[in-house]
């Protein structure tokens, strides 16, 4: 699909394979509940999230075997359930975006993953700017993959990952290694933005 022009004024919040999708996950969320985990309530708690964890985990060796299978009920249905824990618990959006390099839309949910696109929903911020959105799907992925992009082992749960407990135990690890407890940069404090 060619990139929205300007003033088209694209909202990623309407596409309309996003807005099936989502009438979808929410007409069908029962029984994919059910299926995924019987009698276990997905009711957004901390112990769902860890539930769906231990499934995906018990489930798939892979990220590649996640890849495979993103059109899956069980994938589609997971990938909706932790994008709605985040739009219930950060007031995010459910939004399909642009290819942030070449601002293409591609097909959503494409037959095949084109390599190097995001096909596939997201969540953020009301108003978040390119590259600044999550990917449910890439959580997914995440939770089976033993390495990350530079070869550093993975030791992250589902639920710290939505509640940011990684990137605020960096934080706290960084201003511990310097000692006046700024970022370290200069001594003027935090810039980043």
């Amino acid at each position: 699909m060619p990139a929205p022009h300007e003033h088209d004024a694209y909202d990623a919040t309407r596409h309309p394979g996003l807005l099936a999708w989502l009438d979808d996950r929410r007409t069908d969320f029962t029984r994919w509940a059910h299926e995924a985990a019987g009698a276990h309530p997905f009711d957004h708690s901390d112990a769902s999230l860890d539930a769906l964890e231990d499934l995906v985990r018990a489930t798939y060796a892979g990220p590649e075997e996640i890849t495979r299978q993103r059109r899956t009920p069980f994938v589609q249905g997971a990938v909706w359930y932790i994008g709605d824990v985040l739009c219930r618990r950060k007031g995010w959006v459910w939004t399909f975006e642009p290819d942030f390099d070449t601002g293409e839309l591609p097909p959503f949910y494409g037959e095949t993953e084109a390599p190097g696109l995001l096909d596939t929903p997201c969540v953020g911020a009301p108003g978040a700017g390119p590259g600044e959105h999550w990917y449910p799907l890439n959580t997914l992925r995440r939770l089976v993959a033993e390495d990350d992009e530079m070869g550093e082992p993975i030791d992250e749960r589902l639920v710290g990952m939505i509640e940011g407990w990684y990137d605020e135990e960096a934080e706290e690890e960084d201003g511990e290694n310097d000692e006046d407890g700024d970022d370290g940069d200069d001594g003027e404090g935090d810039t980043r933005t």
